[in-house]
């Protein structure tokens, strides 16, 4: 097996993505009015060179680590939540689609990922659609949800199960085989592109489907091993985190400039306690998340899978971390007052953080999950995928 790969690319990446933040701020008004990210926006993550983070390396790309994916993640967020957000959709299910399909794939999708010659990837991977064996292949059908960065994709990965084999598969197929319904009508989140899509019968061949539940890794090292429930795990992480940054920096400026103005509540002892709580409860978050990610390092890094207790805090940790920002948040927009009820950045990063914490991995079935587990109930179950299995009887 692989030895992890951390990439030393990681600063260079770091001071070219700075250098696009006030684009990203800039047009963030702009991206929410179209439903997507401008073409500005666009453009400038693209330039960076930022979607190589997960595609491996023997294909060209930069293969960050765990904790560098992260770090990449927060710091776009941190300029705009829905480009972190469209963001992290496509640059994990781009690279796990390099790092999941083989040879004839990697040449079609692949060709030349160092000079910018790659497949941009969006699509859905947890409704199911169907999927009927045919010679050489799949025809696929079906109606997906939230497409996220789909306005950036030059294809789809989406999910069918296969009435043939019982078998649930990721397939990926051109963009222009599937049809965009116009429904991205939400409260936050709205420059993602997050749009339902159709197919009817759509042809997929085999050397671009792989089982959703593979930690075989046809090209690219350690990462790749932990699956695409973990690895989604990982982006939402980061996003998280880039969210409560953010929000807490911003009331802190506008506490800067309400303080000594008259009946200025930032000067009162509780305003100063609660910000220090949430400055606590995000900074003990974004500790967990390095912790266990170290932790799960050192063991893909050894050769070796995480242990269902890792796969559990993994799980765990994320959800820690997505409602410990709601939680930052909420003291974020209580006290920031009518700033954050007027249209500006605040209340955008507000409305994007109440629509990131619906995202499935965050969702109360995992956290049950995890407490089933880790209270002794269910010693012998394994994760596959999103769910918690028994072990058969």
């Amino acid at each position: 097996m692989g030895r992890l790969h951390v990439s030393d690319e990681f600063d260079a990446l770091a001071e070219r993505i700075d250098g696009i933040s006030a684009t990203l701020q800039d047009n963030a008004e702009k991206g929410e009015e179209l439903g997507r990210l401008t073409d500005e926006s666009a453009d400038a993550l693209t330039g960076t060179g930022a979607f190589r983070i997960g595609i491996p390396r023997e294909l060209g790309g930069y293969e960050f680590s765990p904790r560098q994916v992260i770090d990449t993640i927060a710091r776009i967020t941190y300029a705009d939540a829905s480009a972190g957000w469209t963001f992290m959709a496509v640059q994990m299910i781009t690279g796990t689609t390099a790092a999941y399909l083989g040879e004839a794939a990697a040449r079609d999708l692949f060709p030349d990922v160092a000079n910018g010659r790659h497949a941009l990837i969006a699509g859905q991977g947890t409704k199911l659609g169907d999927a009927v064996r045919v010679d050489g292949g799949y025809r696929i059908s079906g109606h997906w949800h939230f497409a996220s960065g789909s306005a950036m994709a030059s294809h789809i990965h989406t999910a069918a199960l296969c009435a043939d084999t019982g078998e649930a598969l990721v397939l990926t197929l051109p963009a222009e085989s599937t049809t965009p319904v116009d429904n991205w009508d939400v409260m936050g989140l709205r420059a993602t592109s997050s749009h339902d899509y159709l197919c009817d019968d759509v042809f997929v061949p085999d050397s671009h489907a792989y089982p959703i539940a593979t930690t075989d890794v046809r090209h690219g090292g350690a990462i790749y091993r932990i699956g695409l429930a973990n690895m989604a795990g990982i982006c939402h992480t980061g996003w998280a985190l880039g969210v409560g940054r953010r929000m807490l920096d911003e009331l802190r400026e506008l506490a800067v400039r309400k303080s000594g103005t008259p009946g200025a509540t930032v000067d009162t002892q509780q305003f100063h306690a609660e910000y220090a709580r949430a400055e606590a409860e995000l900074r003990s978050a974004r500790a967990w998340v390095s912790d266990v990610w170290a932790d799960n390092e050192a063991t893909l890094d050894a050769g070796e899978m995480l242990s269902t207790e890792q796969e559990t805090l993994t799980r765990l940790m994320l959800n820690n971390t997505t409602w410990s920002v709601h939680a930052v948040g909420q003291s974020v927009y209580r006290w920031a007052g009518t700033a954050a009820l007027r249209r500006g950045t605040l209340q955008r990063f507000f409305r994007d953080l109440h629509a990131g914490t619906q995202h499935v991995t965050s969702g109360p079935v995992v956290l049950q999950n995890c407490g089933r587990w880790l209270s002794g109930l269910a010693p012998d179950a394994h994760w596959a995928f999103l769910d918690l299995q028994d072990a058969p009887a």
